[in-house]
């Protein structure tokens, strides 16, 4: 049975559960207005299949793959939003039947500088995905956990960065990402 939350969020933080055909099992208000803007959620007759819709057309990088890849971040309007994905109920590491929560958070003007940071070091695509995680303090586990890719590549793309940005840390990467000027 979908259940929706009714009541109108206090947080600009929305929260979905997916099922394995990335339907929409429960969202709140805030999840459905983000993801629908600028359509308004009057009508409940066909909701869950244009949620589903903007799910998939917002929302998903790579669904070719028995695990669905999810975008780091996406714009809604004029605002920016980073999307973290966990799974939830997997029986085995990879099952394709397991539930899907993704968690949709309103960026910081801060995070808008990450496009002229990865211009400014010439950043790869895979390394601009890892900056927004290590922007929001996230370990190298959950970083790789978020991109579903294990945490020695996820190394890597550190050790890129740094090499690229002429740093030695994590914190030197912060600093530089921090000074960038638009």
């Amino acid at each position: 049975m979908k259940q929706i939350a009714i009541k109108t969020s206090t947080s600009a933080e929305g929260f979905l559960l997916l099922n394995s055909e990335l339907n929409p099992i429960f969202f709140n208000r805030a999840a459905a207005e983000i993801l629908c803007y600028p359509q308004k959620i009057d009508s409940k007759e066909h909701f869950d299949d244009y949620l589903a819709s903007r799910v998939r057309a917002n929302l998903v990088r790579d669904e070719s793959s028995r695990t669905p890849k999810f975008v780091s971040d996406f714009q809604s309007g004029r605002r920016r939003y980073q999307c973290r994905s966990y799974r939830v109920n997997a029986l085995a590491q990879g099952d394709p039947r397991c539930t899907l929560a993704i968690i949709l958070d309103r960026a910081s003007d801060r995070s808008l500088s990450i496009t002229q940071v990865t211009e400014k070091f010439h950043l790869s695509t895979r390394e601009r995905e890892v900056l927004p995680y290590l922007l929001n303090g996230l370990t190298t586990k959950e970083i790789a956990s978020g991109m579903d890719i294990s945490p020695n590549t996820v190394k890597v793309f550190l050790r890129m960065i740094m090499f690229k940005m002429g740093v030695s840390t994590r914190s030197g990467i912060l600093g530089k990402a921090f000074t960038v000027r638009p």
